[in-house]
């Protein structure tokens, strides 16, 4: 849907990391990051926030549930975190 139905141009290269969605299915907690960085986190979720209702119309078309839960974005620092483990990690094994 990100790729094929959204043409916000804040929302090219970005990808979800984790979705996690509460027991009365109220809410959908979204997790999101992008190829570049956190640099790009106050537009990733700005523009995630002005398609939210698109999204959440669009998705509960194709999901069968009585009540589709509101969608919350967050910003995913896991892969910029994973990326500076791994460069550190390849920087000990230069030294030995």
């Amino acid at each position: 849907m990100l790729i094929r139905e959204i043409s916000d141009p804040r929302l090219k290269q970005i990808f979800v990391t984790d979705v996690k969605i509460d027991k009365e299915l109220a809410f959908a907690d979204v997790y999101v990051s992008a190829v570049e960085g956190a640099s790009r986190a106050p537009e990733v979720l700005a523009g995630l926030e002005s398609a939210s209702g698109f999204m959440r119309r669009a998705l509960s078309a194709r999901v069968e549930v009585r009540a589709f839960p509101r969608l919350r974005f967050h910003w995913d620092p896991t892969p910029e975190h994973a990326d500076h483990i791994e460069k550190i990690l390849a920087g000990l094994r230069e030294k030995k």
